[in-house]
């Protein structure tokens, strides 16, 4: 599918700073793109030079093929919601959905139309004669996204628009958000530094470290293949377990732990080598525990002898907090229905093993 709107290499510095460094990326028309990463990374940045309210230093941006950054802010048509709701005080509602169409001098008509669409689209139709002090937190960023979609703009633009709101109400405004994405079909461009948010709304998500886009995928793409370190700790949770490479094999490098247990990694990276340290990610609900007294607890090549810190029930899950021999915690998430091994307490020496197949090989950091 053809991009409508395409990042090329954009850089911007400040002074000796360097905020973005080639970032490029291509989002398809309708689609739910969201900028992932921690705060300093360069994701805001990136938005405000698509929305206009900074220059890069080099590079470029195209919308459906034109390009953007020699228009102005306000003649780009590009919609915009601000983690602030920035309603007008002394405006209804009604007046605030309707601001920007009175700035272009639509018809009285076609203004009272769009407004009644629009608050109907975020359902708060009842509450058109309201002032934004009468609203709760959540009902003003709806009013702010009814007002942002108001003049049909071809790409909406949200900077981390629901990070004031508390977890449940967060949680409501994402389902919220999902449907007018999908009755809209909006281009969205949407920041945050909150995974759950991002695997939650998203179409595809592109992922930012110290400025620059460390990879581009779905939720699910990045959570079972990432590319790097850094995506596999920042999707999801993950134990980092270091190894000392030994072999490769039909493509397969074996790994020698620091107690010197050997394993089989399962995984292939072309930069590392035998005799190079790597670390085996593995993910905590792809690992399983079972006490010594358990039949099935014979070694395999991917296993691993540990002693059990801390167990925790956290009602869907079983939590299990273990020490590797070399004194590293890693974490084990087990099913709730899974039969609870009665040999596993506090202090007690398990096993844990996992799938060769889901392990991801990186190079030590």
């Amino acid at each position: 599918m053809t991009a409508f709107l395409q990042i090329q290499r954009l850089r911007k510095t400040y002074d000796d700073v360097v905020a973005i460094d080639q970032v490029s990326l291509d989002v398809r028309k309708g689609e739910f793109m969201t900028f992932l990463g921690p705060s300093g990374s360069g994701k805001s940045t990136t938005l405000y030079i698509v929305a206009g309210f900074q220059e890069p230093s080099e590079g470029r941006v195209l919308l459906d093929g034109k390009p953007l950054l020699s228009v102005a802010p306000n003649k780009r048509n590009i919609g915009m919601v601000f983690q602030r709701y920035t309603l007008f005080p002394h405006l209804t509602v009604g007046e605030n959905v309707a601001f920007p169409l009175r700035v272009r001098r639509r018809p009285d008509a076609e203004v009272k139309a769009k407004v009644d669409k629009m608050l109907a689209l975020v359902h708060l139709s009842e509450c058109r004669d309201r002032m934004p002090a009468q609203l709760s937190g959540g009902q003003q960023q709806r009013v702010a996204i009814a007002r942002a979609l108001a003049y049909d703009p071809p790409v909406l633009l949200m900077d981390e628009p629901l990070s004031a709101l508390d977890k449940k109400l967060r949680e409501e405004i994402q389902l919220e958000l999902r449907r007018i994405h999908q009755e809209t079909g909006v281009t969205i461009l949407y920041v945050t530094h909150d995974q759950e948010e991002a695997l939650r709304l998203s179409d595809r998500i592109a992922v930012f470290n110290k400025g620059r886009i460390e990879q581009v995928g779905t939720g699910e793409e990045l959570y079972a293949n990432p590319a790097s370190r850094f995506v596999a700790s920042f999707i999801g949770n993950s134990n980092f377990l270091p190894v000392r490479l030994k072999s490769n094999t039909d493509g397969v490098m074996n790994g020698v732990f620091p107690n010197g247990h050997e394993v089989a990694s399962g995984a292939f990276n072309p930069a590392l080598t035998p005799g190079d340290d790597g670390t085996l990610m593995i993910r905590p609900e792809q690992m399983r525990i079972r006490s010594l007294h358990d039949m099935r607890s014979a070694a395999n090549a991917a296993s691993l002898p540990v002693t059990v810190r801390d167990i925790t029930y956290l009602g869907d899950a079983m939590h299990y907090a273990v020490a590797t021999p070399w004194q590293q915690e890693i974490s084990i998430r087990m099913p709730a229905g899974h039969r609870h091994d009665s040999g596993l307490a506090i202090g007690t020496q398990a096993l844990v093993d996992w799938d060769a197949r889901d392990v991801r090989l990186f190079s030590q950091a």
